[in-house]
């Protein structure tokens, strides 16, 4: 799905190679125009890049800054993930068994679960689900 606005979660500061510097604050809107997302004139990234996962949500809903909450509080909440621990984490051995987040896992790699792009743009009753199942506070 092809959203248009989004906004960012956190603050957006990286290097960008279409324009330099990136450093916009929470909550800055931005668009995307053709795949791409731009803060006025200035191009940032593509929508799909790492970039784009790590700092923005999408905002069509006007849920962006529950979503970018949601998302922050839950990468926040499961740390860093690492195939061999897998079963000795709770809050991953959740995720791995739940229904409701399989759609949200990319399937490239069988021992490591990377949430995938929907993840970042999911809808509020998905992420608060995600959030609840391991213990993310917002």
């Amino acid at each position: 799905m092809m959203y248009k606005r989004y906004i960012t979660r956190r603050r957006a500061r990286f290097q960008c190679i279409f324009e330099g510097r990136v450093n916009l604050p929470w909550g800055t809107a931005v668009e995307n125009r053709d795949g791409f997302l731009y803060q006025g004139g200035k191009l940032l990234c593509a929508a799909s890049s790492q970039n784009a996962k790590e700092f923005f949500v999408q905002d069509d809903d006007g849920q962006g800054e529950t979503r970018g909450r949601l998302v922050t509080a839950i990468l926040a909440r499961l740390g860093p993930q690492k195939a061999h621990q897998r079963a000795s984490s709770a809050s991953w051995e959740k995720i791995w068994a739940d229904r409701k987040c399989r759609p949200y896992r990319r399937t490239e790699d069988e021992d490591y679960w990377i949430w995938n792009e929907n993840f970042y743009n999911a809808p509020i009753g998905d992420l608060r689900h995600i959030a609840d199942l391991v213990g993310a506070k917002i």
